[in-house]
């Protein structure tokens, strides 16, 4: 269901009901950009509360340069609302250490924290748009310890396997993968949680896909979420944040206070209602969310992050380009659209 594969600081434990911590819930608005492109390609995340990087040479940022020579200076301008936020880096299989280094070290040089997602589980997206991943666990264990590698003792904020566990609870994984896939994401959550300076968040899913967070629990337990900072919600979905955040709440009060992040990345027009095929997939009309940032006002969301990359498409369907493929004109509907949810 994703197919962006390319290349937070913990609060203090805080115990808070549903109905007190959704009355915190922050409804900030969406940051426009600066008036000149210049000043704001230059502009740092911390302007806006997020301890991110931004990556100066995203499709994005290279797609604003091209619509600046082409004279389409409204768009370029709308696009900027992309290329001058912190977005996740997805790591392929190839060079995982070299790619984690690479953005880990920029990031660091920067002052900043790098935001990495990984995404190469075995038996991935079963056979979906984004099917793929290590052809088996070991190539898998072998993978994830050259990223751990590339990481070091620099700051990363990691998002690990979207999709991975929902697929196990809406039975898409074949259950003879289930103990194998179980056993990696222990193992993964471990194995980063050796550096000093990472913080990893275990995907789960949406309050779109099992709505029932009292699901996820065991799942959730039995891959190793105890070992982590937390969970990740709304990877590359579109549930608005308040829906996420309800959701969120309830998930956590389950797991014992665990923290979480939302991806908020397209979800500022909500998802698409009524009866579509494949809704998650390049819906139309959506629009950029909440920007990346730590001021959730919320003690158990550690942030808002933009962890699929915007105008990356999620497959061949309703006229986009393959899974990962970058699609400008997306891009900039999703960017037209911005707001916060």
């Amino acid at each position: 269901m994703h197919g962006s594969v390319t290349g937070l600081r913990r609060k203090a434990a805080y115990s808070v009901s549903a109905a007190a911590a959704m009355s915190m819930l922050l409804t900030g608005c969406f940051t426009s950009p600066g008036p000149g492109r210049s000043s704001a390609r230059s502009r740092t995340a911390g302007a806006i509360g997020a301890p991110y990087w931004v990556n100066p040479d995203t499709s994005a940022a290279r797609q604003v340069s091209t619509w600046e020579k082409e004279g389409r200076d409204t768009d370029a301008k709308l696009l900027e609302r992309i290329a001058e936020q912190p977005v996740a880096e997805w790591i392929g299989p190839d060079n995982p250490e070299g790619q984690t280094r690479g953005f880990t070290e920029a990031a660091t040089a920067a002052g900043r924290t790098a935001v990495i997602v990984l995404y190469n589980i075995p038996h991935r997206d079963c056979g979906q748009y984004s099917k793929g991943g290590a052809s088996d666990g070991d190539t898998y264990r072998n993978w994830l310890d050259k990223v751990v590698a590339g990481i070091g003792d620099r700051p990363a904020t990691v998002v690990l396997e979207p999709d991975a566990l929902t697929h196990v609870v809406d039975g898409c994984t074949p259950d003879t993968f289930h103990e194998e896939r179980y056993a990696l994401l222990a193992y993964a959550i471990g194995k980063l949680k050796t550096q000093p300076h990472t913080e990893v968040y275990l995907d789960a899913g949406n309050s779109g896909w099992v709505t029932d967070p009292a699901k996820m629990v065991a799942p959730l337990n039995r891959a190793g979420i105890g070992q982590a900072d937390g969970f990740a919600l709304n990877t590359s979905n579109f549930q608005t944040t308040r829906a996420s955040a309800a959701y969120g709440i309830k998930l956590s009060e389950l797991l014992g206070g665990k923290h979480f992040v939302i991806d908020t990345s397209r979800n500022g027009r909500g998802p698409l209602t009524g009866a579509h095929d494949e809704a998650w997939c390049n819906p139309p009309g959506r629009g950029l969310g909440h920007v990346p940032t730590t001021k959730t006002s919320n003690p158990l969301i550690d942030a808002y992050l933009w962890i699929k990359r915007p105008g990356d498409s999620d497959g061949t369907c309703k006229g986009g380009p393959k899974a990962g493929t970058w699609w400008p004109e997306y891009a900039l509907g999703l960017a037209r659209n911005a707001s916060s949810s």
